[in-house]
């Protein structure tokens, strides 16, 4: 449980608060906006609502703006994409220390845009088994750059030839380039156990593990399963006896219902799924992260046909089942799979998913509450309430009527420290 917040006259003694006004926030939990906003910062804390600016206290004025809790983006690689990569080279051009120096403007841009937490979902590149994932969150903790609170997975694990494996992502000839059983590439029990143990001993938070191909996949359908089920069940039990969740890159129907019977708390994408497969996610208590925006915007026109043939077939499917997955009542949350789309515009997500029929009110929650839920934080992160931690943004207008709003992020508050205010520029 967060800590209790200071009382008031200890704010005022201290002179360390910071109060924020504003023309409303927004309630996620009612899905309703109350104006007008006062919120007390101490300590990196929420520690009141409402009243007078304490003595002491530093007053923002943010005026006609509308308060939110920090957006969370449950799927990105903040190690991959960015200015000055080269796709097609960058798996044999890039080393670690590359892709770490080109994150910090990934993760810098990611929390200029309102995204205060972020589910690093996966490095599946040539790393020498370093988790760069959790480096780079190391130093965004340790205030050394400017970026999101990262969650980090490590590694993917993933079989050869599965949809996160990068040699086959490049079709590369027979030993270029292998990846290790550290860096994820485990087949059968025996080497996913020690992928596992190896993402957990160097700081993974979470696993990911690669269920069915993709639209990338070259090989095989994108619905396909490409774990057994033994050994689906002897990653979810390693990851489950150390208390970490596991997310599973999955599409297709079939390979949902696996997962879900194995005991994969968590379906990343999930574009194939049918009724049942969706009703079990319902009556098995779990999650599915969005990622849709990349159907409307992934540039799959330089790809091969084939996989120009599976983005026809699949990116419409997206739509329906999102929706379906809504109205039965499927815990979701927003997740991008930047850089699918750009770092920086995570929130095109939340428009597009508004567009594909899930009410604005419902978007927020996945964005917030939801995705806390989903990283164990729901106690301390995903509202504005007194004694969670002090992640606050300001958008121009009501997002509960135009969720754009979300794209013009003018304010970002990350555990009580302000790292962009242009709300009063113009």
């Amino acid at each position: 449980m967060p800590p209790p917040p200071p009382e008031p006259s200890a704010l005022r003694a201290s002179g360390s608060s910071t109060t924020l006004k504003a023309a409303g926030y927004v309630d996620v939990d009612a899905g309703e906006i109350v104006r007008p906003a006062v919120i007390h910062v101490a300590d990196g804390r929420i520690v009141g609502l409402g009243g007078d600016t304490p003595d002491g206290s530093t007053e923002i004025d943010l005026g006609d703006s509308i308060l939110l809790p920090g957006l969370m983006d449950m799927e990105v690689n903040l190690l991959m994409g960015g200015r000055g990569e080269n796709p097609g080279l960058s798996q044999v051009q890039d080393d670690p220390a590359t892709r770490v120096l080109r994150a910090v403007g990934n993760a810098r841009r990611t929390l200029r845009a309102g995204f205060t937490t972020v589910r690093n979902l996966g490095l599946f590149v040539k790393t020498g088994g370093y988790l760069l994932d959790v480096a780079l969150g190391k130093a965004i903790a340790a205030g050394w750059i400017d970026g999101p609170r990262v969650i980090p997975a490590g590694h993917a694990i993933t079989p050869t030839g599965g949809h996160l494996d990068p040699t086959m992502f490049a079709a590369f000839m027979p030993g270029a380039l292998e990846l290790t059983i550290e860096e994820g590439i485990a087949n059968g029990v025996d080497e996913i156990r020690k992928a596992v143990r190896y993402q957990i001993k160097h700081g993974a938070e979470l696993i990911k593990v690669c269920v069915s191909g993709g639209v990338m996949s070259l090989t095989g359908e994108a619905g396909a399963q490409h774990y057994s089920d033994e050994e689906l069940r002897a990653i979810v039990d390693e990851a489950h006896r150390r208390g970490l969740r596991v997310a599973a890159h999955t599409h297709g129907a079939e390979a949902v219902k696996h997962a879900v019977a194995c005991g994969i708390d968590c379906i990343e994408h999930g574009f194939l799924m049918d009724d049942e497969a969706i009703q079990m996610l319902v009556d098995n208590d779990r999650f599915l992260v969005t990622t849709r925006r990349l159907a409307e915007a992934m540039d799959v026109s330089k790809a091969p046909k084939e996989l120009q043939d599976k983005a026809a077939e699949m990116f419409p499917k997206a739509r329906t089942s999102i929706k379906a997955a809504y109205e039965a009542g499927v815990k979701i949350a927003v997740g991008t799979d930047a850089p699918a789309i750009p770092h920086g515009k995570n929130a095109d997500e939340l428009v597009t998913l508004v567009d594909w029929g899930m009410p604005p009110a419902a978007v927020l929650r996945a964005a917030t509450v939801v995705a806390a839920d989903l990283i164990n934080r729901s106690d301390s992160l995903g509202r504005l309430a007194e004694g969670y931690i002090a992640d606050i943004i300001a958008v121009p207008g009501d997002p509960l009527a135009d969720i754009g709003v979300t794209r013009d992020v003018n304010f970002v508050m990350k555990d009580g420290k302000v790292f962009k205010n242009d709300a009063n520029e113009n």
